[in-house]
């Protein structure tokens, strides 16, 4: 089991719920995001909208905050439920704790002070199911997401590598594909990743995804370009080690 660990100089973009605005007094807040591994390995994300005041057109896993008396756990798949109408059957998971990580927003100073604070637990829960399987049940909550991904270990990991900071990851894998696209790959293959976006009747289409939008690290001036948040990449990079064992 990974060990869990607070990162206090990390200040990603955090997930939240629409509608209620947070209240001032409540200092730091608890939230969850589920890392959600397919049994064929891959992991999902969701974009977050761009019309949330929060951290909008952010690619992030599902997750929001921990209701009063809540456990960890339930507060995470209520959070999948709601974002992509996934519900796992209780005997066709498990997970485990990968880490804490303290968010603020905005992002960074140079944004301005920050006003909502919040402490992360990443969950990982495995399913057994594949990834088509999930996805063919997959019903996305177009008030939260815009569109959704599933990555592969080698695209995950040059996401993960990407840095705040910096102009380029420090490495990328020589056969990265220039865009991540929703077509079906064979199972062996560890860049499979694909993408879908959802319409406003509805229904989704494929998206391209450049791969230099994946690779995208927190701008110095604020902006509401779509990129990975800073907590996704700590999150994949514990996944991938997880994946180690």
């Amino acid at each position: 089991m990974a060990a869990a660990r607070v990162l206090m100089s990390g200040r990603p973009e955090s997930p939240r719920a629409p509608g209620a605005e947070l209240p001032t007094n409540r200092g730091v807040d608890l939230a969850v995001a589920v890392v959600l591994q397919s049994s064929d390995q891959t992991v999902l994300l969701t974009r977050r909208t761009r019309t949330l005041n929060v951290s909008p057109n952010l690619w992030v896993p599902p997750g929001g905050h921990v209701e009063p008396d809540e456990e960890l756990l339930d507060g995470g798949l209520r959070e999948l439920w709601e974002e992509s109408g996934l519900q796992l059957p209780q005997d066709q998971f498990f997970w485990v704790p990968l880490g804490l990580w303290e968010s603020a927003y905005p992002p960074r100073l140079s944004w301005g002070l920050p006003k909502y604070h919040h402490i992360i637990l990443y969950l990982l829960v495995i399913s057994q199911e594949s990834q088509q399987q999930l996805q063919a049940r997959i019903q996305p909550n177009p008030r939260e997401v815009s569109a959704l991904m599933w990555l592969g270990p080698d695209v995950a990991a040059a996401v993960a590598a990407t840095e705040d900071g910096t102009d380029t990851p420090r490495h990328l894998p020589q056969d990265l594909p220039p865009s991540v696209l929703h077509k079906a790959q064979p199972r062996q293959e560890l860049l499979f990743c694909s993408a879908v976006e959802l319409e406003e009747n509805g229904g989704a289409r494929p998206l391209v995804l450049p791969m230099s939008t994946l690779l995208r690290t927190t701008p110095a001036t604020a902006d509401s370009k779509e990129r990975v948040s800073t907590g996704t990449k700590f999150a994949l990079r514990l996944w991938l080690q997880h994946l180690g064992r």
